[in-house]
């Protein structure tokens, strides 16, 4: 059977659901995207995620389609209506359909509005067992990394090239020093236990699962430091992890085929997993 999926105010299979060839997202990248995870039948983190994408589309200057309230139905509904109890929500808006292509546009042109499933399992997972292997690579995306675009083009060709080295993903470099994994926060933690992230900038997303981590973190007693790190830090760590709405927080056991520690999960990072679930499976609507 096929998803149910949302398009411009109908319900449809997914093989119905149509977009113009013209639009805007098709054509220039032009849209903005977000992802909320869906544990138990409930939304994760929904505020957030809601929030930063109300933030994108004012960036750049395109209309929301609903309302708050609106969209909470809608995410609570696609997710009923595809029996999901774990995976993601996937929401998408462009600016629209100008009916032909042309680098201007009219201000108060009508988006596209589309939203689909995906089921997936999200917290006992491979990935999360035994932790990832990175390369780094140099950081040749736009500069407002802050704006979550449908702009993908690099993180996903960083991502296959990992994949090429034998790597399952890749943490990108900007003058040495690490800016974030190719749709992810980058962390590492010190010998002495010091959980360190860059801080929020033009160059990185304002990750909801990163806000939620560091929060949870710093409740728990662990100590946090937002600021720049390098990749010979990054080497030089006791663990290593990353964060993510559909990852939530992953242990990185090798940077550049160098073992992080002792090649394994680390504690810390093993612990603020546990934690950061028990934690958002008890505020989720």
């Amino acid at each position: 059977m096929s998803r149910i999926v949302y398009l411009n105010g109908e319900w449809l299979a997914e093989e119905e659901a149509k977009v113009s060839i013209f639009d805007r997202g098709y054509v220039f990248a032009d849209a903005i995207y977000e992802v909320t995870c869906v544990l138990d039948g409930k939304l994760l983190d929904y505020d957030g995620h809601a929030a930063r994408l109300k933030r994108s589309t004012g960036a750049i200057g395109i209309n929301m389609p609903v309302d708050d309230e609106t969209l909470l139905s809608l995410h609570r509904e696609i997710a009923a209506r595809n029996d999901m109890t774990e995976g993601l929500i996937y929401l998408q808006v462009s600016r629209g359909n100008p009916g032909d292509r042309d680098f201007m546009f009219e201000k108060d042109m009508t988006p596209t509005f589309s939203m689909f499933t995906q089921k997936k399992q999200v917290t006992e997972t491979k990935s999360a067992k035994n932790g990832i292997a990175v390369v780094t690579m140099e950081d040749l995306r736009w500069g407002r990394c802050d704006i979550k675009t449908v702009q993908l083009l690099y993180p996903s060709l960083a991502k296959m090239e990992a994949h090429d080295k034998g790597a399952d993903d890749a943490w990108l470099v900007r003058d040495g020093e690490i800016t974030e994994q190719t749709s992810a926060t980058a962390y590492i933690v010190t010998a002495d236990d010091v959980v360190i992230t860059r801080p929020l900038s033009h160059v990185v997303l304002p990750g909801i699962t990163r806000a939620s981590a560091l929060q949870i973190a710093a409740r728990n007693g662990m100590k946090v430091e937002e600021r720049a790190f390098t990749v010979e830090e990054a080497l030089a760590a006791k663990e290593a992890f990353y964060t993510s709405a559909s990852n939530f927080i992953t242990p990185v056991v090798s940077i550049d085929g160098k073992a992080i520690g002792d090649g394994k999960p680390g504690a810390l990072t093993m612990k603020l997993r546990e934690l950061y679930i028990a934690d958002r499976r008890a505020n989720a609507i």
